[in-house]
């Protein structure tokens, strides 16, 4: 299996997170996808290849481009109000302020354009989210050149960004903007499977209203688990979408045999659907150490899972979403996709 990678990831580099009243090192580091890679090398995988360059308009199918624009300058803007750290919203249109004028100020736009508080924004951080996107694209093109399956090692990641809000590390929406390519190359009906432990938020929203496009995602429950406002098994798409959107939100502890069985219910939907090509967004941070999830899922679980994936038979597009800095990041994410190519043959 070809991965697509760039080393232009590291352009993201945020220093701070805010998690339990701390300012503390973010858990979505460069050290993730050096993991990966290391992993994909060692166990020889198949070859890396980087990713081309990809007309903006692509991105733009998916997202507003006034939040585009946001992103592209929001850091220059940040540092000419004389801002010393990074960029961290501390106001949001609340609901008791549901108003949706966007303000002038940087502040204010910060907090119209997030749905959290955690993510930092620091220079590189537009640069990086722009290439992660090219990664996704070029990945998904390689699907278009008779490749049975691919994998993107996007970063940062992309499922928690809507098409005008970014949070949860996420910035453009890689899954979205390749099932969306996907769809103008010729699949008529294309999936995305979400197994990241946290739910897809972003990607619920993106095609929450359509049809062509048919998105599952197991999770852990939002009562407790980030993103806490959306991924509830009563959300099922709205109008032309209705029926196509199906959440599967598990308890704390949940174990592989128990994950498995959500994961054959997420197929069995898909199977139904009939699918031309599945979009994969690969979090590993179902994983029992994970240090922010609260699954327990082992490394050899990955293995079954990758081939339970490629059961399905059909054109596979891996997109790497969380699984935070433990080194059985490079091990569990290259079990997935060994499963799923020893399967697939």
């Amino acid at each position: 299996m070809k991965t697509v990678y760039s080393p232009d990831h590291i352009l993201r580099n945020a220093k701070t997170e805010l998690a339990g009243g701390q300012l503390v090192t973010p858990f979505e580091c460069h050290q993730r996808a050096d993991y990966v890679v290391a992993a994909i090398k060692s166990q020889q995988l198949g070859q890396i290849v980087p990713p081309t360059q990809w007309p903006r308009q692509y991105v733009e199918s998916i997202h507003d481009p006034g939040y585009l624009t946001f992103l592209d300058t929001v850091w220059q803007r940040w540092v000419n109000a004389g801002n010393q750290g990074e960029a961290i919203p501390n106001v949001w249109p609340s609901r008791s302020m549901p108003s949706q004028r966007i303000p002038r100020h940087i502040e204010g736009q910060l907090g119209y354009y997030s749905l959290a508080g955690e993510t930092s924004i620091s220079g590189g951080t537009a640069e990086a989210a722009w290439v992660s996107a090219n990664v996704a694209l070029s990945a998904a093109e390689l699907l278009n050149q008779h490749e049975h399956s691919a994998f993107a090692l996007c970063r940062p990641p992309g499922h928690h960004a809507s098409n005008d809000q970014y949070g949860g590390y996420c910035f453009i929406n890689n899954a979205a903007i390749a099932a969306q390519k996907l769809r103008y190359d010729g699949a008529q009906k294309v999936a995305i499977l979400d197994v990241d432990f946290h739910h897809g938020n972003g990607t619920q929203k993106i095609f929450y209203q359509r049809d062509d496009v048919l998105f599952c995602s197991i999770h852990g429950d939002p009562m407790v688990a980030f993103p806490y406002f959306l991924g509830f098994a009563d959300e099922t798409g709205e109008g032309p979408g209705a029926g196509h959107n199906l959440n599967i939100p598990l308890p704390p502890g949940t174990p592989y045999s128990i994950w498995r069985v959500a994961l054959c219910r997420a197929i069995t939907k898909i199977l139904g659907y009939g699918a031309d090509a599945i979009v994969v967004s690969l979090g590993v941070d179902t994983f029992e150490n994970d240090p922010i999830s609260f699954f327990k899922l082992r490394s050899d679980d990955f293995i079954d899972m990758g081939k339970t994936i490629a059961s399905m038979g059909l054109p596979t597009l891996f997109i790497m979403e969380g699984g935070y800095a433990v080194e059985e990041i490079g091990t569990n994410t290259v079990n997935v996709l060994k499963g799923f190519e020893n399967l697939a043959g």
